[in-house]
C-alpha cells in the first residue's frame, strides 16, 4: 500500500509546509484505531486555511483516509485528549516523512511529557471529570439511574486518564489496558459498575462514594494549573476566565469547575459594583491561603 500511495504523499511532502507524514495500517484487533480504514495518511503541515482537511481513496477494495492537520490543532488535540487515535498515530505509526526531525522530537515530547504539559492536561480531565460526576450525582437523586450510570461511566473514564496522565503517560485508545497496570483500584471500580449483579442503584450508591473520595484526594492537583493562572492576577471575570490562552481549553467545562472550587474553598468570590449599585459582577480571586494549608 506504501508504494501506491508514494506518489500522493511525496508531493505533498516536497511542500515547504508539511512538517511529517505518518502511515497508519489497520490492525485487526483495534480497528477503530483507523476508523475501519484499512490505511490512514497523517499528513501534518505547519499552517492551512483549514484546521483539517479530509480525503478518501479506494483502492482495489481498500478504503484509504488522508487527513491534513495543522501543527497548532495536532497540539490542541493532544492536549485536550479529544482525539486519542492522533496519540496511537503518532506512537505507532510508521513515518514516510519527517522535515527537521519534527516527528521525532514530538514523540520524544510526549514519552517525557514536560511536567507544564501534565499540569495543563490533569487540570482540563479534573474539570470535565468534575461536570460529569455533579451531573450524574444530579440524576441519580432525581431517580433517573440510566443517565446518572453515562455519567458515572464518562467520570470514571476521566478518573482513569488522571492517573495515566499522573504517572506521566499519555492516555492511549485502550485507556483501560494502561489503568487496570497503574491504577487498580480505580479498573476495579469500572469492572463492578459494568460488571456487576447488583440493581443499578446500589451499584452507583457505591460508586459515588468510592468516587467521592478519590476526587477529594485529587483536587489540588486538578486545580493547580488554574489557580497558578489565576495568581498571575488580582481578580478575574468570568470571561477573563475564559479568554485566557491556557484556560480557553477548559471550554464548557470551565465556569462548572470554577463553582466547585469556591465551594471547596480554593477560589473565593469577589463583588464588584456594577453601574446599579444594589447589583454587583461577580469576579474571582485565588485563595492564596487555601493553597499554603494543601501545600
Amino acid at each position: 500500500m506504501e508504494q501506491v500511495l508514494r506518489p500522493i504523499y511525496q508531493e505533498r511532502a516536497s511542500q515547504s509546509n508539511t512538517l511529517g507524514v505518518i502511515l497508519v495500517e489497520k490492525r485487526e484487533e483495534q480497528s477503530n484505531v483507523t476508523d475501519t480504514f484499512d490505511t490512514v495518511l497523517l499528513i501534518i503541515v505547519k499552517e492551512a486555511e483549514q484546521p483539517v482537511f479530509t480525503k478518501h481513496y479506494l483502492y482495489e477494495g481498500n478504503k484509504v483516509a488522508l487527513h491534513t492537520v495543522t501543527e497548532k490543532l495536532i497540539r490542541k488535540w493532544l492536549l485536550v485528549g479529544s482525539n486519542k487515535k492522533v496519540v496511537d498515530w503518532i506512537f505507532f505509526g510508521k513515518v514516510l516523512f519527517d522535515r527537521n526531525e519534527f516527528l521525532h522530537k514530538l514523540k520524544i515530547e510526549l514519552q517525557e511529557f514536560p511536567y507544564n504539559g501534565r499540569k495543563i492536561k490533569t487540570g482540563i480531565q479534573f474539570s470535565k471529570l468534575i461536570r460529569r460526576y455533579l451531573e450524574g450525582k444530579e440524576y441519580f437523586d432525581k431517580g433517573s439511574y440510566l443517565d446518572a450510570y453515562n455519567h458515572v461511566v464518562d467520570s470514571l473514564h476521566h478518573l482513569g486518564r488522571l492517573s495515566i496522565i499522573d504517572s506521566g503517560l499519555y492516555p492511549e485508545v485502550t485507556v483501560w489496558a494502561q489503568v487496570k497496570k497503574i491504577e487498580p483500584a480505580i479498573y476495579k471500580l469500572y469492572e463492578e459498575l459494568v460488571t456487576s449483579n447488583e440493581p443499578i442503584e446500589k451499584r452507583l450508591e457505591l460508586l459515588f462514594l468510592a468516587s467521592e473520595f478519590l476526587i477529594h484526594s485529587r483536587t489540588r492537583d486538578g486545580a493547580q494549573h488554574i489557580l497558578e493562572v489565576m495568581q498571575t492576577k488580582e481578580t478575574w471575570s468570568i470571561q477573563e476566565l475564559h479568554d485566557h490562552r491556557e484556560l480557553i481549553n477548559y471550554s464548557v467545562d470551565l465556569e462548572v469547575f470554577v463553582e466547585y472550587l469556591v465551594d471547596k474553598g480554593y477560589i473565593q468570590v469577589e463583588p464588584v459594583v456594577a453601574k446599579n449599585d444594589r447589583i454587583f459582577h461577580r469576579h474571582y480571586k485565588a485563595d492564596k491561603d487555601a493553597l499554603e494549608i494543601e501545600q
